[in-house]
């Protein structure tokens, strides 16, 4: 790698980029379209190992996501472990992801994001291979935990590395080829459950992580470009480390409790480690150059209104995509295999827009991109809502399209905005703060909808379906206040 730092790559502008959207071959041949650009600081030879490095790691972690929440019942079978119980394979990998975004994203922009990132990518690996051995449900909670960790170092650095490869003018390209990905890793994960899940039991679904991630860190390894130490003036507080962990994943917790109507000793319990760790987090990074709260960044109108955004829109998916299984089945009595084609619909449409956004944000403004987007999805909420109980699954479809649509529109320019406005030293925290509103807006979305279906039973879907339509409006508003933000 010696001999690779100063190398520079751009996207090249050919007519062709980006256009098929036939998945992950036709990501292969998109990447091949990258052209030397002597102006770009950061690169390797062959932009293409790398980036699928990066986008492999992507995408295990994406399908992992969704592949768990589908075999939750197997899993609770096998292990003879009640459903409530069971729970706890998500939220242990949501909590460990949660508690250490901010801490790996603070260790990317003090190491580089390239060591943090295949340290992660072990770590995820690893956590898999402990999955796929686990007898019991502790165990396999322990090691969700594990593969969180490692999961947690990929999301807090991957769109720093994005960044660090693609040349400032083809940001968007880069980004949108990272939620395109996402996306189909998300609309894939139940197709892929289910299948494996006929032909052979559980531990597989999570043993199929091993080779793929053995295969991403070999790539990374040899392809992904070094970037500048920031040891001096970006020392690592491991003291701020654990303080920012407990803070957020004492308010994940918290929110968790308190949609499940938990006992108010333990919501406020977590509700005070929560305020207690925050305040002293903010006490000890005070006068610190590189805060890991990225105070410094959030006091930026632009990249402030990007994060508000990013986690009312991602409530809106939370609320979305927890509540429609419930609505499918109990409101439009649909069966669960037509509740999985249905739920796919909106995924598919995102990973289809999602690349085309991302090359549309690299000339038009994101706030305008982002701002129609998100009022596309509030309009696509309340048709779902206000569906009739008699729909065809033609009409499903269509108001499930209409929902990707306005969320792939908005996804790739919206982290085009976080990104681009965050200077180069401090991409590792503006990385970091991505893939924590992303996560902290899915969580509390979720947690407003088992809020909801605990108060209004059966009806409680569509409330929840209406109050995505309320916050997707927000993030529409927030969006389009930032045409004026300097």
């Amino acid at each position: 790698m010696a001999g690779t730092t100063g190398r520079a790559i751009q996207v090249s502008r050919c007519a062709g980029a980006l256009r098929c959207g036939s998945g992950p071959s036709c990501t292969v041949a998109h990447l091949k379209n990258l052209a030397p650009n002597p102006h770009h600081p950061y690169a390797v030879p062959n932009a293409v190992p790398a980036l699928l490095a990066i986008f492999l790691a992507v995408f295990l972690s994406a399908l992992d996501t969704a592949i768990a929440n589908t075999a939750l019942p197997a899993i609770s079978a096998d292990l003879r472990a009640g459903a409530a119980a069971s729970v706890w394979v998500v939220n242990a990998y949501q909590l460990a992801v949660v508690a250490v975004l901010l801490p790996f994203a603070a260790l990317g922009d003090f190491w580089g994001p390239r060591r943090v990132f295949l340290m992660g990518l072990v770590v995820f690996t690893v956590g898999s291979l402990g999955c796929a051995l686990s007898t019991s449900l502790p165990a396999l909670s322990l090691a969700r935990v594990v593969q969180g960790v490692g999961a947690g170092g990929i999301m807090a650095v991957n769109l720093a590395l994005v960044r660090l490869i693609f040349a400032p003018g083809q940001l968007g390209r880069g980004v949108g080829l990272n939620a395109f990905v996402v996306g189909l890793g998300f609309s894939l994960g139940p197709t892929v459950a289910s299948l494996v899940l006929s032909v052979v039991s559980w531990p597989w679904l999570f043993g199929i992580n091993v080779p793929l991630g053995i295969l991403g860190w070999v790539l990374g390894r040899r392809a992904i470009p070094h970037s500048p130490a920031h040891s001096a003036s970006h020392r690592f507080d491991p003291a701020m480390a654990v303080l920012a962990g407990l803070t957020f994943a004492g308010f994940t917790l918290a929110i968790s409790l308190a949609g499940q109507r938990a006992s108010l000793a333990l919501v406020l319990s977590a509700v005070s480690v929560c305020l207690v760790c925050g305040v002293a987090l903010l006490r000890r990074q005070s006068g610190h150059p590189a805060p890991m709260l990225p105070v410094d960044l959030l006091a930026r109108p632009l990249f402030s209104l990007s994060v508000l955004t990013s986690i009312c829109s991602f409530a809106t998916q939370g609320l979305a995509f927890v509540s429609l299984p419930f609505y499918f089945e109990t409101v439009l009595h649909r069966d669960p295999i037509q509740t999985g084609f249905l739920m796919s619909s909106w995924a598919v449409v995102v990973a289809g827009i999602a690349p085309f956004a991302g090359r549309w944000s690299d000339r038009y403004a994101p706030a305008t991109m982002g701002g129609v987007g998100m009022a596309i999805l509030s309009l696509g909420m309340v048709s779902l809502a206000l569906m009739p109980a008699d729909a065809s699954v033609t009409g499903i479809v269509l108001r499930m399209a209409v929902c990707g649509l306005g969320f792939g529109l908005f996804q790739s320019p919206n982290l085009r905005a976080i990104m681009s406005s965050a200077p180069g030293e401090r991409a590792g925290g503006a990385s970091g703060m991505v893939a924590l509103s992303r996560l902290t807006g899915q969580t509390g979305g979720a947690a407003m909808v088992a809020l909801c279906l605990s108060l209004g039973g059966t009806s409680g879907a569509g409330w929840a379906l209406s109050l995505g339509a309320a916050t997707a409006a927000l993030a529409a508003a927030f969006s389009a206040s930032r045409l004026w933000a300097k």
